[in-house]
């Protein structure tokens, strides 16, 4: 198994002077929308993902990882060019980016000697992922077993979008069935006038996993493990849409947590009476996902947590078919696996759906990585970004280093207990951003409103202290520990 081969590796850092053969692969595993509902984070005590705890029990999990910018694009787009929002100029799902200009992580590797493969969603836009890999492949049903053709709302349909009885027939399911969207009859709060069908839905579907994109996925970078020969290294890359919205999933990952025995999030009331004008808007608007209003006037809360929860178990099961795989190799012992998410997801904390926001559980992911020489079965406390995946993998790979904007990993990967004393920055849009430390975080907005959180005694940010004048010297350290 990939953790005896681990442990049997003296060295962390590769020497830039290995061999194009015996450099490490890289299995680069990421997932869109997952915040800590995993166990080894213990975001939500009834979270089940023995797969990922495995993985953790093989390396090294980082449980204060946030995100460049918790949004889709941006923050793909800062893991796979290396470079924030100030240098990509991208800072939502909308703005151009030109990936031309950069040289992109899977393409750095395959300039120094490494087959790349890439499947599923890695960057957000379909023509990016497809022109960076030697090799891709990218299933038309990402989101649902439903064609794209088929989620649309026509003409007819579409008036009903924004009523109390949203109707939108699909006459040819997987199996030939007939479907009524949206399955939890939630009216839509987003875009009105969109002929895409509403996604802030959720159900469970009596199929298998391969009937889902990322089921197929699953199975394509399987069939590349399987086929990849040892002569030369592989970058593989795999995106795994779940759990992003609409949170769709085999039946039986809904099995594995009855809705009786469903516990909704900690939340606590007047949540949001210190927060300023612009967190609230925020937390209330339905840009990402819908509103907790809507939630509890369809008496959705307990369904939405159910499913959510039954799609981490459905790409939990995913990563596990993927180890196995990896274990069973020729690549077993001499490969670097890195698992995280794009960004986090509120479920209903501060009366917020979605992402976007600069509170923890939109920006803080997991983050896992095993290679080979580094520490097992370790957890590491210290504040990190993912804009130090790509310096951090090119250190451990031995490949030449390159300017850019994270830092390495390598000496946490070698020794999890080192102190750092480090701040990140995570950027909500150009205006507003969040500095996360070992204590502290801070939010600030364009407006000039602040949020400041003590997370040692208050984790869940309920007790904004910003306005303080006694705080006013804890702000200036934050900004000047940033890098």
């Amino acid at each position: 198994m990939l953790f005896h081969f681990c442990a049997a590796f003296s060295l962390v850092v590769y020497p830039a002077a290995f061999a194009e053969q015996e450099r490490p692969n890289v299995l680069f595993i990421s997932v869109d929308d997952l915040n800590n509902w995993v166990g080894y984070m213990k975001g939500h005590p009834q979270a089940n993902t023995p797969n990922l705890d495995r993985l953790v029990k093989r390396g090294v999990a980082f449980t204060s990882a946030h995100c460049s910018t918790p949004l889709c694009q941006p923050s793909r787009t800062a893991v796979l060019a290396g470079f924030a929002a100030t240098t990509t100029g991208v800072y939502g799902n909308g703005d151009k980016f030109n990936h031309e200009a950069y040289k992109m992580l899977p393409q750095y590797f395959a300039d120094q000697g490494y087959s790349t493969y890439g499947t599923g969603k890695i960057h957000h836009r379909k023509s990016v992922t497809k022109s960076i890999f030697q090799v891709n492949y990218l299933p038309e049903q990402r989101w649902s077993p439903f064609e794209s053709d088929e989620v649309m709302y026509t003409r007819q349909e579409l008036p009903s979008k924004a009523t109390n009885n949203p109707r939108h027939v699909i006459a040819n399911g997987p199996a030939g069935e007939r479907f009524l969207l949206p399955f939890n009859r939630m009216q839509s709060e987003r875009s009105p006038n969109d002929r895409k069908g509403e996604s802030f839905d959720w159900s469970p579907f009596d199929l298998s996993d391969e009937a889902f994109g990322d089921g197929k996925v699953a199975a394509w970078a399987i069939q590349r493990l399987r086929a990849h020969s040892a002569d030369k290294p592989f970058f593989l890359a795999v995106g795994f849409y779940r759990p992003h919205i609409p949170l769709y999933a085999p039946k039986k990952y809904f099995d594995l947590y009855p809705l009786e025995s469903i516990r909704l999030p900690e939340t606590v009331r007047d949540d949001l009476v210190d927060v300023p004008a612009s967190g609230k808007k925020r937390a209330l608007s339905a840009v990402t996902a819908g509103t907790h209003a809507q939630v509890m006037k369809y008496k959705q809360w307990k369904f939405a947590v159910q499913a959510y929860l039954a799609s981490v178990s459905f790409i939990d099961h995913q990563v596990g078919r993927l180890l196995d795989c990896l274990d069973s190799s020729l690549h077993a012992g001499n490969t670097i696996v890195v698992f995280f998410s794009d960004h986090g997801w509120h479920l209903g904390e501060k009366q917020a759906w979605g992402k976007q926001t600069g509170w923890i559980h939109s920006t803080q992911v997991p983050l896992i990585i095993c290679a080979p020489g580094a520490k097992t079965n370790m957890l590491c406390d210290e504040p990190v970004s993912l804009l130090d995946l790509y310096p951090t993998l090119t250190e451990l790979t031995g490949l030449p280093s390159r300017d850019l904007d994270g830092v390495s990993l390598a000496n946490l990967i070698k020794n999890p207990k080192l102190k750092t004393n480090r701040v990140v920055k995570t950027y909500i849009t150009s205006d507003d951003y969040v500095l996360s430390g070992n204590r502290w975080r801070y939010i600030r907005y364009g407006d000039g409103g602040e949020e400041l959180y003590d997370i040692k005694s208050d984790p869940r940010e309920y007790r904004n202290l910003a306005g303080k004048n006694l705080h006013q010297e804890t702000i200036a350290q934050l900004h000047s520990r940033v890098r």
